[in-house]
């Protein structure tokens, strides 16, 4: 989530977070020390001026996210969450931070990144900051805030989905960003791993699919590079056109299989909308969405690429999303969570679960008829 702007470019102003049209909380008392942080600021990005003011974003579910506002500009502030025991790989700010500034100079939007900060000793946690930009960020994949004519700006994802898959990876300097090949074997591993270390209950669903996916890994490599959560909840759309000006939250990124960024983009045609805010059951012909199927197409002939998802594909999307969502309870109840409504969110894991059991066991289709 780089970008066009006024001055300077602006990041991640989301006017709907989750539903909610305002931030969670607004705070004169985070976890680490202000006028630190301004301190800090003020001897690292050249030019700010006046006092600053620090607003918490709501909705997110990892990286506790900040706007920081001084008077001449706007900045968002990303960090670790406090607090010990985080799981191997997540909240990877540094990530977040070099994949942006890669991504300055290819066709996907991201916000422009401005410094980042290892040490500790500034706010307690690994942090960096980006330019702020304006757009409209949807809580609810059935896009109720917009008009019908309007919600086939669904297509964009795909379009901006296909532009991050043909970005020349080595040449933007990511060579080092992952491990091509074998994709697929590995994560399921990885994601096996975070299950065992997050769970907070046993899971019938999930056990299986730990013993069905690494059998049905299907044949084939390619690489390039791998949002690792690319869903609607994670674009931001310009204030008033159906385009992407900003693609967020990098955390899980990597180089990865294009299939697998294609299938997460999938999951809110086989959630329900009280499963993470899925359209499944919905009338999508008469709410003006475009069908999976016709998602689907539109990032096949914006990618050139030729394979398209299949039931192991939407069944590891599921799967790694349930464990996700697992590892949010389980930050919950070591009251680490980002998020107030972690809890909540936590528990969703068994929906996707038994969606990915029913899709491996091949009671539904990994394309949703439509």
């Amino acid at each position: 989530m780089r970008d066009v702007g006024v001055d300077p470019p602006l990041a991640a102003t989301r006017t709907d977070v989750r539903g909610q049209s305002v931030p969670d909380r607004t705070t004169d008392d985070p976890d680490f020390n202000l006028h630190t942080l301004r301190t800090y600021l003020l001897r690292q990005v050249p030019g700010l001026q006046g006092e600053m003011r620090l607003e918490r974003i709501g909705g997110g579910q990892s990286n506790p996210t900040f706007f920081v506002t001084f008077d001449n500009r706007r900045l968002v502030l990303r960090k670790q969450p406090g607090g010990q025991n985080l799981l191997p790989l997540a909240h990877a700010v540094d990530r977040e931070y070099r994949i942006m500034t890669a991504l300055a100079q290819t066709a996907v939007p991201v916000p422009r990144t401005v410094h980042y900060c290892e040490d500790r000793l500034v706010i307690g946690t690994p942090f960096y900051v980006m330019d702020r930009i304006d757009g409209r960020i949807f809580g609810r994949s059935s896009l109720p805030e917009v008009t019908i004519a309007d919600r086939g700006m669904v297509l964009a994802m795909a379009e901006t989905l296909a532009a991050v898959h043909k970005v020349d990876w080595a040449a933007v300097g990511l060579s080092d960003y992952g491990r091509p090949g074998n994709y697929f074997q590995r994560q399921v591993a990885l994601w096996t791993r975070q299950w065992q270390m997050s769970k907070t209950h046993d899971s019938a669903d999930i056990e299986h699919l730990i013993r069905w996916l690494p059998d049905h890994v299907p044949s084939g490599e390619e690489t390039t590079i791998a949002h690792g959560d690319f869903r609607l909840g994670n674009l931001m759309f310009h204030p008033i056109e159906p385009r992407v000006v900003g693609v967020l939250d990098w955390e899980l990124s990597t180089l990865g299989h294009p299939l697998a960024d294609l299938a997460c983009s999938c999951i809110m045609w086989h959630m329900a909308p009280s499963e993470f805010d899925g359209v499944r059951g919905l009338d999508i012909e008469a709410l003006g969405l475009p069908a999976q199927g016709e998602y689907i197409a539109r990032y096949l002939e914006r990618s050139g690429c030729h394979d398209t998802i299949g039931p192991f594909h939407m069944a590891f999307s599921l799967f790694r999303f349930a464990v996700i969502l697992e590892g949010i309870a389980a930050r919950a109840q070591r009251g680490v969570a980002a998020s107030g409504d972690a809890a909540v969110v936590g528990t969703q894991a068994s929906a996707f679960a038994r969606r990915a059991m029913m899709i491996a066991q091949g009671e539904v289709p990994a394309v949703v008829p439509g």
